[in-house]
C-alpha cells in the first residue's frame, strides 16, 4: 500500500485553513510514519488575548491521549497487571482493592470515575483539588459501579490509582518518569501538577458560549489519566516511535494493544490506553482527549505504519477530522453516517438510557458518533465506547454497549414523573442530599445553596437530571432500587445510594 500523502495533506490543510479564517482558537494537524513527521499544518490562535498563532511546536494539553504513556511505564517496570490494586494501595476499600491493575487500565474494573462522582455530590470540576484530596474520595467509595469484567465504562480513576502504584514501585514522582521517557526520544513531554502551574508556551483552551469564546478551566490535580502537556510535533514524534518500536517504545505497540477480555471471554476494543478499530482494510489504533477547552485525537494504521495527530485548543470534536485525514492517507472511504432513530430511549429497568440523533448517541452521558455497520445496524466509531445496535422498528434498539447486551425502548413523550421519587433524599455514607419536588424539578447539591434542575421522567420510577457547568453537561439518572433507596447513576459513576429523609 502506498500512502497518499498529497491527498491527506490537502485535507489537513483545509482543516487548519478553517481555523485560520475564523481567527479564533486553532490547532495543528500532523502526518507521520515510522520514520518521523511527514507533513505539518497549523492555523488559528494559541492565545486569542495576545494574538499568538498556533504552530506545530505550540504546547497543548494532551488530555486522555496521556493514558497509554503510563501503561508504557508500567510495562517497562514489569509491574504485574494481574495483581490487585490493594497489593500496593492497602488504604483502598475492599471493593476497589480487589480490582486487578489490568482491569483498572482497560476500563472494565467498575471503578467509579472521580470527576463524575464529585459532580454528582455537588463538587464542580472547576474546584481546586489536590491529588491527596481526590484520592481520599476513592478511599471512601462504598462499592464499585459494576462487577469487574462485566462492562467497559470509561473511568479515569484506574489511571489515577495506577499512577500511585508506579510511584510506589519506582520511588519517584510520575512527572519525572514522563520527562525521562520522552527525553529518551528527544521529545519534551511534561506533566504539570495542576492548572495553576506555569507551563511555558502553553496554548489557552477555549470553549464556545454561543457566539463568544471563553477560557476553559479545570481545577483537579493533573494525573496520568490526562495531564501531559507537549506539542503536536512532539506527540507525532512519539507515535512515530511507537509505530517503529524505537528506543523505550520497542515492542510497546504490540504490548499495549494485546486483546483485553471481559469476564465472559469476549474481546474489548479498549486496551491499555488505546482503542482498536478498523477503517476499511486497515486496523486502526488511537485515542482521544478532552479537557475544558482542549480536544485532540490520534489515529494510526500500524500495518502501513502511518498516522495523524489532531491537537487543538478549541472545544470541538477532533475524531472526525482525524478520521477524514487518515482515510485520505489510506485511500479508504469514510464510514457511512448512521440514520438512527432519534429521541430518548431507556432500558426496561435500571439507570440505562440513551439519546440519539441521526448520527450520534449519548449513552448515559457518554457521546459517540454513530455510523452504519454495513449490515443494517449501527455502530460507534468508537472514540471510547464500543456500541453496536440494531433497530427493531422505530421504538426499540438492541445490541451491545460496552460489552453488555442492552435493550432500549423509546421513552413516551407524555411520561409523567413518578410520585414515588418526590421527597428529600440523603446518602448516609457521603451526606449528599437531593430534594425532588412535585413540580418536576430537583434541588441538586451545589455551592451557594444548590442548583435546580428540570427532571425528564423515564418509565419505571426513573428520571434524568440535567446539570451544566461551563461546556460540559451531566445527566445522571435517578432511580429507585428494590430496597426503596434512590440511586444516582451516570455512565462513569454509580455509587450514590440515598435514603428518604423526609
Amino acid at each position: 500500500m502506498t500512502a497518499n500523502w498529497t491527498q491527506a495533506a490537502a485535507r489537513a490543510a483545509a482543516i487548519v485553513a478553517g481555523w485560520q479564517r475564523e481567527a479564533g482558537p486553532g490547532g495543528a494537524v500532523m502526518l507521520f510514519d515510522r520514520d518521523g513527521v511527514r507533513e505539518a499544518f497549523a492555523g488559528g490562535l494559541a492565545s486569542i488575548e495576545h494574538g499568538l498563532p498556533f504552530s506545530p511546536q505550540t504546547v497543548n494539553r494532551f488530555a486522555s491521549i496521556s493514558k497509554h504513556v503510563l501503561a508504557v511505564a508500567l510495562l517497562r517496570e514489569g509491574v504485574p497487571l494481574d495483581a490487585p490494586l490493594g497489593r500496593w494501595l492497602p488504604e483502598l476499600p475492599a471493593p476497589l482493592a480487589g480490582v486487578e491493575l489490568g482491569r483498572a487500565l482497560d476500563m472494565t474494573g467498575g471503578l467509579p470515575d472521580m470527576m463524575e462522582a464529585f459532580w454528582q455530590q455537588g463538587v464542580p470540576f472547576t474546584a481546586t483539588l489536590s491529588a491527596d484530596e481526590i484520592h481520599a474520595l476513592a478511599c471512601r467509595f462504598p462499592s464499585l459501579s459494576a462487577p469487574p469484567g462485566t462492562e467497559m465504562a470509561y473511568s479515569n480513576t484506574g489511571w489515577r490509582l495506577a499512577q500511585r502504584v508506579l510511584e510506589k514501585v519506582t520511588g519517584r514522582p510520575y512527572g519525572e518518569t514522563v520527562a525521562a521517557l520522552s527525553g529518551e526520544l528527544g521529545l519534551a513531554f511534561r506533566l504539570p501538577y495542576d492548572g495553576a502551574e506555569i507551563v511555558p508556551g502553553l496554548a489557552t483552551g477555549y470553549w464556545r458560549d454561543g457566539e463568544s469564546w471563553r477560557r476553559g478551566h479545570y481545577g483537579f490535580h493533573f494525573s496520568a489519566s490526562g495531564g501531559i502537556a507537549g506539542s503536536a510535533a512532539d506527540l507525532a514524534g512519539w507515535f512515530s516511535a511507537l509505530l517503529a518500536g524505537r528506543g523505550p517504545l520497542a515492542r510497546m505497540l504490540e504490548r499495549l494493544t494485546v486483546p483485553r477480555h471481559f469476564a465472559d471471554g469476549s474481546e474489548s476494543v479498549y486496551r491499555l490506553g488505546l482503542v482498536c478499530s478498523r477503517l476499511g482494510r486497515f486496523d486502526v489504533v488511537g485515542h482521544g482527549g478532552s479537557l475544558t477547552g482542549y480536544r485532540n485525537h490520534v489515529l494510526t494504521a500500524p500495518g502501513p505504519g502511518v498516522g495523524v495527530v489532531v491537537l487543538t485548543n478549541r472545544e470541538e470534536e477532533a475524531l472526525w477530522p482525524a478520521l477524514t485525514v487518515l482515510a485520505a492517507l489510506l485511500g479508504e472511504k469514510l464510514p457511512v453516517p448512521a440514520e438512527a432513530p432519534t429521541g430518548l430511549f431507556a432500558s426496561e429497568e435500571g439507570p440505562f438510557w440513551a439519546e440519539l440523533t441521526p448520527d450520534s448517541i449519548s449513552f448515559m452521558g457518554g457521546y459517540e458518533r454513530l455510523v452504519a455497520d454495513g449490515e443494517g445496524g449501527l455502530r460507534s466509531l468508537p472514540a471510547y465506547l464500543d456500541i453496536r445496535l440494531r433497530r427493531d422498528g422505530e421504538d426499540r434498539l438492541a445490541g451491545l454497549v460496552g460489552g453488555v447486551r442492552r435493550a432500549l425502548r423509546r421513552v413516551p413523550a407524555d411520561t409523567p414523573l413518578d410520585a414515588g421519587l418526590v421527597g428529600h433524599w440523603r446518602d448516609p455514607h457521603f451526606g449528599t442530599e437531593i430534594a425532588i419536588r412535585p413540580d418536576g424539578t430537583a434541588l441538586w447539591p451545589w455551592p451557594a445553596g444548590g442548583k435546580a434542575t428540570r427532571l425528564t421522567p423515564l418509565p419505571g420510577g426513573r428520571a434524568l437530571a440535567d446539570l451544566t457547568h461551563g461546556p460540559w453537561r451531566a445527566r445522571p439518572c435517578l432511580w429507585r432500587d428494590g430496597e426503596g433507596r434512590l440511586r444516582v447513576a451516570g455512565h462513569r459513576a454509580r455509587v450514590l445510594r440515598l435514603e428518604r429523609a423526609g
